[in-house]
């Protein structure tokens, strides 16, 4: 396994937000994180980026326990996070988010950011302040890749996104699996969460209440319409 949460408890304050959560990611694995607003999903990428570390449990990555860990150690061990938020650097160009993070003998550089969304080329001298968007999310996606990742944390990508922009992060993130990278995604576009990872979590009020393959979870609507509010 490149990832396992073993019964982590997680809090903000007196707020228990993880309340025993396990999962495993195997290496080459797309994995779905679901639930509705305030579940804990994001509080569970935050835990293991060591953002929110929790009291309780272990996060074993690649098993080292990274529990506890500060955020720039752990990314430095192989683990891209995408927040929701994008964290592109504003005041810099493309170009410069790109290398300003890149890590030497990384398996992507620069260039190969621009060839995977070419929307982006011809906007490397553009700062992030100046990017749709849409812009913005490829710059992230790309910004994590050029670390030389071996797990990459996503937190909503498809998150504000015109229908267009959807289907290219799609295709992006359908590559990535195909090269056999490892990925948590965290979602609510259900359809696109089922037709990247191959077996699901589903989060309820701070504990997993699912865990399955992405064909149980499509042929099961009563699950979708409980924990998720819509059909699958």
């Amino acid at each position: 396994m490149i990832l396992k949460l073993e019964e982590i408890h997680t809090y903000y304050g007196l707020v228990h937000m993880l309340q025993g959560v396990s999962l495993e990611i195997a290496e080459g694995e797309v994995v779905a994180l679901l639930g509705r607003n305030g579940a804990g999903k994001t509080t569970a990428l935050k835990s293991i980026m060591g953002l929110a570390p929790p009291r309780q449990g272990k996060v074993l990555f690649e098993d080292q326990d990274i529990t506890g860990l500060p955020p720039h150690v752990i990314a430095r061990l192989g683990i891209a996070y995408v927040p929701a938020s994008r964290g592109i650097f504003m005041t810099l160009t493309a170009t410069e988010n790109l290398k300003i993070v890149r890590t030497k003998g990384a398996r992507w550089d620069t260039e190969d950011v621009f060839r995977r969304f070419p929307k982006l080329a011809p906007l490397k001298r553009r700062r992030g302040r100046s990017l749709s968007g849409g812009e913005q999310q490829m710059l992230a996606i790309g910004r994590a890749l050029v670390t030389g990742p071996s797990l990459i944390l996503l937190d909503e990508p498809s998150q504000g996104l015109a229908p267009m922009v959807v289907e290219l992060v799609v295709d992006m993130l359908r590559e990535l699996k195909a090269e056999g990278v490892s990925m948590l995604l965290v979602e609510q576009n259900l359809q696109m969460a089922l037709d990247l990872a191959e077996r699901v979590y589903i989060l309820d009020q701070g504990a997993v209440v699912f865990e399955g393959s992405a064909r149980e979870l499509i042929n099961n609507d009563q699950l979708t319409a409980s924990y998720l509010g819509v059909s699958a």
